[in-house]
């Protein structure tokens, strides 16, 4: 690996380690077991984008560092790519995942005052949570999570496909590329609302299903794998919630 991609995926690490740091520190005592309520909206958002960094920039990294190379490429050849490209395209990527939170945020806080109690510690919630994770686990095996989990893997068939040139092109492909992950990993991502979202132990476990599904050479295997890891987190839930529950840390 050349060294400006080598550097490139050093801050990307440092700044997921940072925001591990961040929210083991910050998100101590706040988690609840399932369905922790997620705040304050503002709080919330703030929590979120801390965590997709912690969760996102170890996998996302492949593609970062292609559409670095592909600037660098442009520069030499005298093309159009200004200087920040790169940040604004993870900058795009970041505000789609933002958006696909606040929705969540919303639906959840939707659905609480349509059914109080829902979400609650008992056996509803814990059933609930269950059948959430159980949905996660079979989109796992649908031809949507095939096509987009194949976009997240084959970062410069991606680039090359949808190079914009300026701000606004790295943008709008930030946001691509965000629309894209998260129709692969948003039932991840319901599932780790269904497990604790304040949970660092659960982000932990999520953050390494999407890292090892993105960038281990046996997607098939990866993806089946994260498959029966969910479906045996929701009978555990389902069955024992206090064993499961020792997860949040």
């Amino acid at each position: 690996m050349d060294p400006q991609g080598a550097g490139l995926i050093a801050v990307l690490l440092v700044l997921a380690a940072a925001s591990w740091i961040f929210t083991s520190t910050h998100l101590s005592g706040m988690d609840m077991g399932r369905w922790t309520d997620p705040g304050p909206l503002g709080f919330f958002v703030a929590t979120w984008v801390v965590m997709l960094m912690a969760m996102m920039f170890p996998s996302v990294a492949p593609m970062v560092v292609a559409y670095a190379r592909i600037q660098s490429h442009r520069r030499k050849m005298g093309r159009y790519a200004p200087a920040g490209s790169t940040a604004v395209f993870v900058a795009g990527y970041l505000i789609t995942w933002t958006v696909f939170g606040v929705v969540a945020y919303f639906l959840y806080a939707f659905v609480a005052s349509l059914v109080p109690g829902i979400f609650g510690s008992d056996q509803g919630g814990r059933y609930l949570a269950a059948g959430v994770i159980v949905v996660a686990a079979a989109y796992q095996l649908t031809p949507a999570k095939n096509v987009s989990l194949m976009k997240c893997r084959t970062p410069m068939d991606f680039i090359l496909r949808r190079m914009r040139s300026g701000y606004r092109g790295a943008l709008r492909m930030g946001v691509e590329h965000g629309v894209w992950c998260v129709a692969c990993c948003w039932a991840l991502m319901v599932a780790l609302f269904a497990l604790g979202v304040m949970s660092t132990g659960w982000m932990a476990l999520v953050g390494a299903f999407i890292a090892g599904e993105k960038m281990l050479p046996w997607k098939r295997l990866a993806n089946r794998s994260v498959a029966v890891a969910l479906a045996v987190i929701a009978l555990g839930v389902a069955l024992s919630p206090v064993a499961m529950g020792d997860m949040g840390m």
